[in-house]
């Protein structure tokens, strides 16, 4: 079977208990749509996770397209001869933002590894992909963290290599413009679905699917879509 999540924000433990739930195994596949890390208590852990993984497939978030900006020198040793290759005004803006949208728990899960453990997890964090296409249930699914662009400029013979991580990881979707239309779904994270209904439940509209349910707030959810049957899975 296949199966998306999003926006898991260091919530370990749901991660965890997803799994159990959905009886995940090695003859399964498992699509994580971004923001792995920040906000909550265990981003670290659920990288570890994920990498160990042959068919957990992870899409670049913008709270990772942070992280892997900031970590790149931030956990370098910092001494007279790199002091300002790394540190200048554009990697101190970048860590103020970054901090900004919760990155203290990333840092110090990062922090608390041995140097040649947090490469091997930074590198792992730098080959996420842009997006996916799957085929699954007679349906195709594009599968991308935050959306297509700005919708007002959007064009659907892009092809999709063409945008930028900026496009794919950063720019909120429109759940409301049919983009592609037919048997041709698009599945995002980024944009919670408590700020579109209120409700800690997968979104669809328009051939569009938002599954990022919140995991990482009290009155939310961190929800599981499986591709082949469209069934859908929450943990609370």
């Amino acid at each position: 079977m296949i199966y998306v999540m999003s926006d898991l924000h260091g919530e370990y433990d749901k991660y965890l208990a997803m799994l159990k739930k959905i009886k995940f195994s090695d003859d399964d596949e498992l699509y994580i749509l971004g923001d792995v890390v920040d906000r909550g208590q265990k981003p670290v852990e659920i990288l570890r996770d994920m990498s160990m993984r042959h068919n957990v497939f992870p899409i670049m978030g913008n709270h990772d397209k942070m992280a892997i900006d900031v970590l790149s020198w931030l956990l370098d040793e910092v001494n007279e001869a790199n002091l300002y290759k790394n540190i200048n005004n554009e990697s101190m803006y970048r860590l103020m933002v970054w901090r900004m949208n919760g990155a203290q728990t990333t840092i110090d899960g990062f922090q608390q590894l041995p140097q040649s453990e947090r490469e091997v997890l930074l590198d792992y964090m730098k080959e996420f992909a842009p997006y996916e296409v799957v085929k699954a249930g007679g349906k195709t699914f594009i599968l991308v963290h935050a959306g297509l662009g700005d919708p007002d400029h959007f064009d659907r013979k892009k092809p999709l290599d063409q945008y930028s991580i900026r496009e794919l990881a950063f720019v909120r979707f429109d759940y409301d413009r049919e983009y592609f239309g037919g048997n041709v779904y698009i599945i995002t994270g980024h944009t919670s679905t408590l700020t579109i209904t209120r409700e800690p439940e997968i979104y669809h509209s328009c051939n569009n699917i938002c599954i990022d349910c919140g995991a990482v707030f009290a009155s939310g959810a961190l929800a599981c879509l499986c591709l082949d049957n469209m069934k859908e899975y929450y943990v609370y």
